[in-house]
């Protein structure tokens, strides 16, 4: 694999200029006074109670996800390509998933084959023809962004159905205030406190048209036994908004009502942080528990709007990944800003048969998968694995893709041994309202905390970064 290219250090030659200020005083900070604050952070997490669940892991059924106190620093000349690449890029998502739900234009066109849209089982026929609010499906997107040079940043991933992770940007931020005054003093960063504001006033603004002049928004849970029960409190409380379960909600005449101490009283905007699937009894698994009888009828009528909109699973397929481009340019006209990782399409013969002759140096990735889990990463697997996914591969081609080993770059982290170059990616919130698309300036940074591990999910040990755009 190639060298990675180091965020502070480039490929070696000299510190880069957004480092240069963290670099002196890293020089100034006695190593010991660094480890002390770190276990101050972690502390403090313990506190606050940050936790994720690890489901199927009975040793830790909730864990603290590791915070490194270095943070990662991007210049505002970085963040501005970057930003205006995801605002193309959510577009270009929110008018696809528009089109495949009516018109068709992108199938009829030849662009996306037809069998990976309707034979798709995240792909929900009963959105066809059904409009929604503003025309708006992905109302919080994260985007899965690497890079592995100065120039260039690299789509990894769009989640466009419930993306999770917002709650530790926020988290992060506040603790590198309390716990680093001196090295914030040093550097004028660029705010992420406005986010709750920011996706409160986008979900008020795509309310229905029958909704009162101030609608009313609720989060929606799975409860306390989803992994990520943490962040729908954390957030419901930021936004001032009540966290609902589906059993706290009730569909009358096609209006949706939670129940209050005062009685029955109508929502308008439903912040959805569980999965089609169980969002109604009615319309999609008859055995679900969390969700509300009649939620789709409501929905049909136009009188709640759903963040993020029904059927959006589509756009986090990873064979659909693969047409992003071609997306791009079909409904927007306009070269993508961001680029795509070079991508096989196992359900192609030729690609098959590529990614069948270099399983030891691709990664394999199911379709469907998140959180790093039925990934193979080729140049760190036994030979015993490999053979176990070739069968897999050939028995089930269509549910996978492939890529190539990147050497994604690495930012400086705190280890046992004193600083030291760790992977990193970046997931930036993309919020799409009414009138306007907003992120703000930076988002999460997860790091592989393993020497030479180049998986960030939090789920396989990965932790995560503060980071900082600097306000130039």
């Amino acid at each position: 694999m190639a060298v990675a290219f180091d965020e502070m250090n480039g490929l070696g030659e000299a510190i880069r200029p957004a480092y240069q200020e963290l670099s002196r005083w890293l020089k100034e900070t006695p190593p010991d006074a660094l480890e002390y604050r770190r276990q101050e952070a972690e502390l403090l997490f313990r506190r606050i109670g940050i936790t994720f669940a690890v489901y199927g892991d009975a040793e830790a059924q909730e864990r603290l996800i590791p915070f490194d106190v270095i943070p990662r620093i991007m210049s505002a000349k970085e963040w501005a390509l970057l930003e205006r690449g995801l605002k193309q890029r959510v577009k270009a998502l929110n008018m696809f998933l528009r089109d495949i739900y009516h018109g068709r234009d992108i199938l009829r066109a030849n662009i996306v084959p037809e069998d990976l849209i309707f034979q798709n089982p995240v792909f929900r026929p009963e959105m066809n023809g059904q409009d929604v609010p503003h025309d708006i499906y992905v109302h919080v997107a994260g985007i899965d962004i690497i890079r592995t040079d100065a120039e260039n940043f690299i789509v990894l991933e769009d989640n466009a159905r419930t993306p999770s992770g917002v709650s530790y940007m926020l988290e992060n931020r506040e603790i590198m205030m309390r716990l680093f005054p001196d090295l914030f003093a040093r550097h004028r960063i660029a705010p992420v406190e406005k986010y709750p504001d920011e996706l409160l006033s986008a979900l008020r603004s795509v309310a229905p048209l029958s909704a009162s002049a101030e609608p009313t928004v609720a989060l929606m849970t799975p409860g306390v036994y989803n992994s990520a029960y943490y962040e729908h409190s954390f957030l419901a409380d930021k936004l001032g908004i009540e966290l609902v379960e589906g059993r706290d909600l009730i569909v009358k005449d096609d209006v949706v009502f939670m129940r209050t101490t005062e009685g029955l009283k109508r929502v308008d905007v439903i912040y959805r942080r569980l999965d089609d699937d169980f969002l109604d009894p009615l319309t999609f698994r008859p055995d679900s528990a969390l969700g509300v009888p009649g939620l789709m009828s409501a929905y049909a009528a136009g009188n709640i709007t759903l963040a993020n909109a029904v059927g959006t699973g589509i756009s986090d397929d990873k064979a659909i990944y693969s047409y992003m481009p071609d997306i791009v340019k079909f409904y927007l006209s306009e070269e993508p800003i961001l680029k795509n990782v070079q991508t096989w399409r196992c359900r192609e013969p030729k690609d098959l048969a590529y990614v069948l002759d270099n399983l030891d140096q691709l990664v394999v990735k199911e379709v469907h998968g998140s959180g790093g889990y039925g990934m193979l990463i080729g140049p760190a697997a036994t030979k015993a694995t490999i053979e176990a996914f070739r069968d897999k591969l050939k028995r089930e081609p269509e549910g996978f893709i492939a890529q190539p080993t990147l050497a994604l770059s690495t930012c400086p982290t705190c280890t046992t041994a004193g600083l030291a170059p760790r992977h990193v990616d970046l997931r930036p919130f993309v919020l799409t309202g009414s009138q306007r698309t907003t992120i703000v300036p930076g988002g999460l940074t997860r790091v592989a905390l393993k020497e030479g591990s180049l998986v960030v999910n939090s789920s396989q040990g990965g932790g995560t970064k503060d980071t900082w755009i600097l306000d130039e």
